[in-house]
């Protein structure tokens, strides 16, 4: 029974409390909705902020808040940053790696979303990964199309990054890679081919977030990945009432698969990351 990591991705850049009220926009909010889930069973919390209305944010402090309250209520779960950037000043994705979250989410290339251009520059992909080198912090690619795999590959040859990231195919965004079965076997054998150390998951966007979990779990990933970032619905005609009751779906699949939910000492192993104490004390 090979454990499995659940990661909530628990707020986003998109959705706003009129889509689900359940949606976490204060720090207090991401808090406690993070504890939560923390306490159904997710080791790894996926964390963006916002304004006082509901926009993206990059405020340092709001990170740092939401930050210190998930170490201080979720001992041991691995925090992430998303340096992602829907509504984001380009220059400001970085500006919380000082922080040194144990990972930093980093998509290495750009795609077509819904209405926009999400415009990933080599050059800011380039900056991004230097200062998750330099603050310690894993990057979890993000795979939206098959040369952001190869373009992680050259952060690695350039040493911007080890040869152990985790790697995430976001399947099911509107106009970039659609949620089929058969191209998650493409990209996993690819990454299998040019990140032979990886650990990857997949994250099916929408009503696409539970097929896709169970793909992933089928093929024997190392995490899923769940939340009201992804999916605000747990049917077409029923909210989500938070994100635990969206992790609980999750454990569920992991446990239908075979498997189990990973400790957070586990999840750590599994992720190549330090221990808890050893995390904060550097």
């Amino acid at each position: 029974m090979n454990p499995v990591v659940i990661a909530v991705a628990i707020t986003g850049s998109v959705p706003r409390k009129k889509d689900n009220p359940a949606v976490p926009t204060t720090p207090a909010e991401q808090i406690e909705s993070t504890h939560q889930a923390y306490e159904a069973g997710a080791t790894l919390v996926h964390i963006h902020v916002r304004n006082d209305d509901e926009t993206p944010s990059s405020d340092p402090a709001r990170f740092q808040a939401v930050q210190e309250g998930v170490l201080k209520h979720c001992p041991g779960m691995i925090i992430q940053f998303s340096t992602g950037g829907r509504g984001r000043d380009q220059a400001a994705r970085g500006s919380s790696l000082y922080l040194k979250p144990d990972m930093a989410s980093l998509s290495t290339g750009s795609v077509n979303f819904p209405t926009i251009i999400y415009e990933n520059h080599p050059t800011l992909v380039e900056d991004l990964a230097t200062r998750m080198r330099d603050n310690g912090i894993l990057p979890e690619i993000e795979i939206f199309d098959l040369s952001h795999i190869h373009a992680a590959r050259r952060l690695v040859d350039a040493g911007l990054m080890n040869d152990r990231p985790h790697v995430q195919f976001v399947m099911g965004v509107k106009n970039a890679m659609p949620a089929e079965e058969h191209l998650l076997d493409i990209l996993l054998g690819e990454t299998r081919r040019i990140l032979p150390h990886a650990t990857w998951t997949a994250a099916g966007i929408g009503r696409n977030q539970s097929v896709v979990m169970d793909w992933a779990l089928a093929r024997g990933a190392d995490a899923v990945r769940t939340g009201l970032e992804d999916n605000v619905r747990v049917s077409k005609e029923r909210l989500a009432a938070s994100n635990a009751e969206l992790v609980g779906i999750a454990a569920d699949a992991v446990r239908r698969h075979g498997r189990r939910v990973a400790t957070p000492e586990e999840a750590r192993r599994i992720l190549g990351l330090r221990p808890a104490e050893a995390a904060r004390a550097a």
